[in-house]
């Protein structure tokens, strides 16, 4: 059994979407990052860093791990499952994955803070977020009109990039005339356990569109900043 510490944001969702589609048995708990509960001791025990997701493997010794991409690349090698265990096959899928790492999720979060949260918009830092954010994600539609998943096989790396660019249009980014990309992003809801790991650890209404749910939302994130 695993015990997965998370809250519904595109890192943590990585993480359950993972455990869906390899159909693990696990127990979901809610980390409220309004509530600063990512700060309190338990958490930092488990999680250094007091950033969600964590996971502990009650199987392994009760392992703790913590880092979206580090859970992924576990539990891959745990279950023989989402990713090859050797050569260019692994390597591709590890490459796609540390894109997501090193590139989407932190150009989409920093999009998502200037666009969405900061009280004050900063023009030449939300342009910057979001043109660069933009930028990636036509490195994507680029490899996935070459392949039907980023790397030969579908994968982990799929799953990584998908969390987060599905919600572009929280962080404000185009996906005009990315067809490959859009073909990608529709056949990825479609795959085993995606449409129920983005509804763990609870499931966020659609809020875009709906004046008071952004309002109320945005309000919490800003909280989270300050944190």
């Amino acid at each position: 059994m695993i015990d997965l510490y998370t809250a519904p944001t595109p890192n943590g969702h990585k993480v359950s979407c993972t455990l869906e589609a390899m159909d693990l048995e696990y127990n979901a708990h809610l980390i409220d990052l309004s509530k600063g509960e990512q700060h309190t001791p338990e958490f930092l025990a488990i999680s250094a860093n007091g950033r969600i997701p964590a996971i502990v493997d009650r199987s392994n010794e009760d392992l703790s791990i913590f880092e979206s991409g580090a859970i992924m690349i576990y539990l891959a090698e745990k279950t023989g499952m989402l990713m090859p265990s050797e050569g260019k096959g692994r390597s591709d899928v590890i490459q796609w994955l540390m894109f997501q790492m090193g590139g989407i999720g932190p150009m989409m979060g920093q999009a998502n803070v200037f666009f969405r949260y900061f009280p004050e918009k900063i023009k030449p830092a939300i342009d910057r977020y979001q043109n660069e954010g933009r930028r990636l994600f036509e490195v994507l539609d680029k490899r996935l009109a070459e392949s039907e998943w980023l790397a030969d096989e579908y994968s982990i790396a799929d799953i990584a990039n998908w969390c987060w660019t599905r919600t572009h249009k929280w962080s404000g980014i185009s996906v005009e005339g990315l067809e490959h990309l859009a073909r990608w992003n529709d056949a990825m809801y479609k795959k085993p356990g995606m449409l129920e790991g983005i509804k763990v650890p609870i499931k966020v209404d659609k809020i875009l569109g709906d004046e008071a749910k952004t309002k109320e939302f945005i309000e919490r994130a800003q909280k989270n900043l300050q944190k």
